[in-house]
């Protein structure tokens, strides 16, 4: 069955939904038609009905999709413009949002003067044994022994841009009908879909939920898959159980030689309605700024730094004045793009922007006559080696 939902309607405020799936609800409202008697059933269906006859169809065809009501159906829908058509899926642009607040002169100077802590010897040859005593197939001898030569250690800063929005489409469904009472137009006018009041997840925090959209049922009294008969008829062949003898009972059909309809579950009814989805995503922009050693931008995009700088707000503004140039060029472009991706077809509910330090030192290194590096990274040391000099595989040392 499809969540329940709530819907309040006015001149007190917009929609509003509940029982979200998946998530909390809205704030609750009694229903506009309690304590009145349910509509008539037949008033929004559209085929006479059939008998409750568990009568058997001939479904050697293959019947039209069950998801889009006829057209007949949509016909009996009052007009409103963000009914979707043909595709029976349509995204909704976002009303405008007001400007936010403006932009403000950021001095930089207490920011610059903070740093991270220098990695010494003693913490690089540390590093190095925790990352391989964490691994099956190194020995620790090398990292013990080795000697260390020399440290290069370089700060980064990266800059990262999240954007939480939210998107809605529509688009037609269906489920068995059950002969329940049908929220159809002859209760009122379906709301927009931006309208429609929902209970927002955490900023920043990625979900989708999905609603029926109140007023937007029909019922089809003929399922199209097996045409009203309750059952989809199996097709003639012989019976793989008793290779045609008759004398051991089919297990798939009870030796009916029909079993129960998958899209009507045997109610010989379809509810079609329309379902809103809302989806909130969190795009992210990130860049590290450039450096000279050579240590995987990957890593670097998902090491643990140290924040230099936040900035939250409904809408953010580029940096523009940083001492490192391309982290506010990074800034401006992070904010053009989003801006530009997502203003036509979702709302912006939070953006957060953030410089980060991240530390990253190359060891240098000698062990048996040969030389080697490997690099910490981030705040936590985490350790990426390029070439460790003992590493086994099946209880033989790879030279």
């Amino acid at each position: 069955m499809f969540p329940s939902v709530v819907f309040k309607s006015g001149n007190n405020g917009p929609a509003v939904l509940g029982g979200a799936e998946g998530g909390p609800s809205a704030p609750s409202s009694l229903s506009p038609l309690e304590g009145q008697p349910p509509p008539q059933l037949d008033v929004w269906t559209m085929d006479s009905d059939l008998s409750d006859a568990d009568s058997v169809g001939d479904l050697s065809f293959e019947a039209e999709s069950p998801l889009a009501p006829p057209a007949e159906l949509l016909e009996r829908l009052p007009s409103c413009d963000w009914l979707l058509q043909g595709d029976r899926r349509q995204i909704f642009f976002p009303p405008l949002e007001a400007p936010g607040r403006p932009q403000e002169q950021r001095c930089w100077s207490p920011f610059l003067e903070h740093g991270v802590p220098v990695v010494t010897e003693e913490v690089a040859r540390e590093a190095l044994l925790n990352f391989v005593n964490s691994k099956c197939c190194y020995g620790s001898a090398a990292a013990t022994d080795l000697i260390i030569q020399e440290l290069r250690q370089q700060t980064l800063c990266r800059y990262r841009l999240e954007t939480f929005s939210e998107s809605r489409i529509s688009e037609w469904t269906f489920q068995p009908f059950t002969n329940h009472s049908v929220d159809g137009p002859q209760r009122g006018t379906s709301p927009r879909l931006w309208d429609i009041e929902v209970q927002v997840p955490p900023m920043f925090q990625e979900d989708t939920r999905k609603f029926q959209v109140p007023h937007s049922s029909l019922v089809k009294v003929r399922c199209p898959s097996c045409s009203g008969a309750k059952r989809k008829a199996k097709p003639a062949r012989r019976c793989p159980m008793c290779s045609g003898s008759g004398r051991q009972r089919c297990s798939t059909c009870s030796g009916r030689g029909n079993k129960t309809c998958a899209t009507c579950k045997g109610e010989k009814k379809l509810l079609h309605f329309i379902q809103l989805v809302i989806v909130w995503k969190n795009s992210l922009f990130e860049f590290v700024s450039e450096h000279q050693l050579d240590c995987p931008g990957e890593l670097l995009a998902k090491a643990k730094g140290e924040t230099l700088f936040k900035d939250e707000n409904t809408m953010v503004y580029p940096i523009i004045d940083f001492p490192l140039r391309e982290i506010s060029l990074a800034s401006q472009r992070a904010i053009a793009e989003h801006n530009a991706t997502l203003a036509s077809r979702a709302r912006v509910l939070q953006q957060r922007q953030t410089i980060e330090l991240v530390p990253l030192t190359e060891v240098r290194y000698s062990y048996r006559g040969k030389t080697s590096v490997y690099y910490l990274y981030g705040t936590d040391h985490r350790v990426h080696v390029v070439d460790y000099p003992e590493r086994y595989c099946c209880g033989c040392t790879i030279i």
